[in-house]
């Protein structure tokens, strides 16, 4: 194991050893990040391939979610170059078995530029690849856990396209957090996910009811980070297929009603060093650190306070960097509108063991030294994890190379007293307001990331937003018919 990634057991370690492991195979599933796309491959194609690559339409940068072009056309994928192909590679060390697919065998590809060879920076996987190798440089690990939550409805995507998606109808009735009775009535459909999980190689640490209609929550096991980025993206991949199974459509978007909590993708990280020791953790003294900056940071190390601080600072420009991230979809932005009533931070927070705050410290003396760690509570379960966990490693380390000051009050200080929350930084509320911001010259993000990858993830969101604005919905109808 590096510093970079986690194998999967039973990875080969050469295109030699590939041959062994596939000789009983007469297909091979390969596959891509995001809005998962992949396909098969004969035995024979994939062993010639899995050395030098092999060509892949680049449309699939130069399409939405629903396969339309985009209305800015990119510079990965466009007409001018023919939308022509750009060099896949497959990573070994991500294979696995689908056991719902009979057992067939799969790995993730990365992209590269067919003329440079170089790492596609428009692919998420390779963004967060080469964050992980910035990170190792400076002697760090990135560590991650992703908890999904996700409501889940008695649907086929047949019936929910009839139904014009209105008047779904939930798993289960109530709000039922925790519940061990409502598991009981989709019993092999709730342990499936779980089961189904372990033999695809995905971990999980906790499985459970959340608060709301048909809601689950399913917490992925602590690993490394681009290890973790693999296990969120394949999990909604396997609830979405084992949902199949049993008619049932499980769905990640962030929130889906009004009225109701929505669903989140709180994000847990922290820095290694290579002898595992956590660097967020301080243990020097039992009481603390002399010089943290306040009271709920004194068990943090001194890194682990300028890794904080280097996320704060990029959550204010707002999307520019982080919340853009984030917080990709139109729809995500309504599950923060709602903000504590629905426990999602709609803020520039941080506090020690908050779930009122963006930023959760989780230190002693609530966890031993060693589970230290920063939960992000910004994202929603619609997140694309590469992009999530990039931008916060990038954030958090370009802290501690600026050697930034933790200047942000923590949350208990507005609690205590309410005269001072119009100091509070909010978070945008719209993705239009986050794209504006996180494109402008000068912004974090250009700085962090470069302009090529902002150019392009910018790029499709405001594709995003021209097709809302031109959206007419049910609300503006029902509200405007009539009376107007």
């Amino acid at each position: 194991m590096d510093q970079i990634n986690a194998a999967t057991e039973g990875a080969p370690k050469s295109v030699e050893d590939l041959h062994v492991i596939l000789r009983g195979d007469t297909k091979i599933k390969v596959a891509a990040d995001g809005v998962l796309r992949g396909k098969y491959m004969s035995k024979d194609k994939f062993l010639s391939a899995a050395s030098a690559g092999f060509g892949f339409c680049s449309i699939i940068f130069g399409w939405d979610m629903h396969d339309a072009v985009y209305s800015q056309e990119l510079a990965v994928s466009n007409r001018k170059n023919g939308y022509r192909d750009v060099l896949a590679k497959v990573d070994l060390s991500t294979y696995r078995r689908i056991p719902w697919d009979n057992n067939t065998p799969f790995f993730l590809v990365s992209f590269f530029d067919p003329v440079t060879l170089k790492p596609l920076r428009a692919d998420p996987r390779n963004l967060l690849r080469t964050t992980c190798e910035l990170a190792a440089v400076q002697g760090f690990s990135c560590m991650a856990g992703v908890e999904y939550e996700y409501f889940n409805f008695k649907e086929t995507p047949a019936s929910v396209a009839e139904k014009r998606f209105t008047h779904l109808s939930p798993l289960t009735p109530g709000m039922h957090g925790y519940s061990l009775l409502r598991t009981q009535l989709n019993q092999d459909y709730f342990n499936e996910l779980f089961d189904e999980s372990l033999k695809f190689q995905i971990d999980i640490e906790g499985h459970h009811t959340e608060t709301g209609p048909g809601v689950l929550e399913t917490a992925l096991a602590y690993t490394y980070a681009l290890r973790m980025a693999d296990n969120a993206i394949l999990f909604k991949f396997l609830a979405k297929s084992i949902g199949m199974k049993h008619q049932v459509l499980p769905s990640f978007m962030a929130k889906p009603w009004g009225d109701l909590p929505g669903c989140s993708g709180h994000t847990h990280v922290s820095l290694r060093d290579p002898s595992g020791k956590n660097l967020f953790a301080y243990i020097e003294s039992p009481g603390g650190r002399d010089g943290a900056a306040f009271e709920d940071t004194k068990f943090l190390s001194s890194i682990g306070e300028q890794f904080l601080a280097g996320v704060l600072d990029g959550l204010p420009e707002g999307p520019c960097l982080c919340l853009h991230e984030f917080v990709p979809t139109i729809n995500g932005y309504k599950r923060l509108v709602g903000g504590e009533s629905f426990w999602a931070p709609n803020a520039v927070t941080y506090g020690y063991d908050s779930r009122a705050a963006s930023i959760r410290i989780i230190s002693p003396p609530s966890v031993p030294p060693s589970a230290t760690r920063f939960e992000i509570r910004v994202p929603g379960a619609d997140m694309n994890p590469y992009l999530v966990l990039s931008a916060i490693f990038r954030l958090g380390m370009r802290g501690i190379t600026q050697g930034l000051k933790l200047t942000t009050l923590p949350i208990s200080t507005y609690m205590n007293d309410p005269s001072r929350e119009g100091e509070v930084v909010m978070l945008p509320t719209s993705l239009e307001d986050a794209t504006r911001k996180m494109m402008r010259s000068g912004s974090v993000a250009r700085e962090v990331f470069g302009d090529e990858f902002v150019d392009h993830f910018g790029g499709t969101r405001v594709h995003e937003v021209s097709l809302w604005n031109a959206a007419v919905t049910n609300w503006e109808v029902e509200r405007y018919l009539e009376l107007a």
